[in-house]
């Protein structure tokens, strides 16, 4: 079965409409192909990406971080992350983030995967790494308070998959392309 590559839309004009510390909206004119004409609206990235780790305390557990989450007003379990500063590569990001968030550093990180999330309205791609071998280091982050940091038995991933408070569509793909990843290296 082949399939058919569609010709990218013209764009015809791109206006910044709203713009905050974090945000740039845009309003995008577009031409399709068909001769038809839409105005979107999406977010603008900065452009550098994030990093997201999932770190193995050892090989039987995994660290978690317990963050306050101000689009939903909740605390949320998840795996560290963070943006990626001017200069810095992704792999330094992430042992960056390490450092931050859980207090370790690695030795060995894996990428697994880049995503993006919502491409419809927003351009942001997040570099997902599984980090090994840790071992302590702490740096300053930029969080308003501590960040607690948990110790989760990879044997109770269901119970993880179930809980409220582990529900960011991002932490559950790192999630599951790291067990993916770590099943067929064994």
């Amino acid at each position: 079965m082949s399939h058919s590559k569609n010709k990218l839309p013209e764009i015809l004009k791109c206006t910044s409409i709203a713009k905050s510390r974090f945000f740039n909206i845009e309003s995008v004119q577009l031409k399709f192909n068909n001769g038809e004409r839409r105005e979107f609206e999406r977010m603008k990235s900065s452009g550098l990406g994030s990093v997201m780790i999932v770190p193995f305390y050892d090989n039987e557990t995994l660290l978690l971080i317990r963050e306050y989450a101000v689009g939903t007003h909740t605390y949320e379990l998840g795996f560290p992350k963070g943006l990626i500063d001017p200069g810095e590569s992704p792999e330094i990001a992430a042992n960056r983030e390490l450092k931050e968030e859980v207090g370790f550093a690695s030795d060995h990180l894996q990428k697994l995967k880049k995503i993006i999330m919502a491409p419809s309205y927003f351009n942001s791609e997040m570099t997902i790494f599984m980090a090994f071998n840790l071992y302590p280091e702490k740096l300053q982050g930029d969080e308003p308070e501590p960040l607690e940091v948990i110790k989760w038995p990879i044997a109770n991933i269901d119970e993880l998959l179930e809980r409220d408070d582990f529900q960011e569509a991002r932490n559950i793909a790192a999630l599951l392309l790291a067990l993916k990843t770590i099943r067929y290296q064994k």
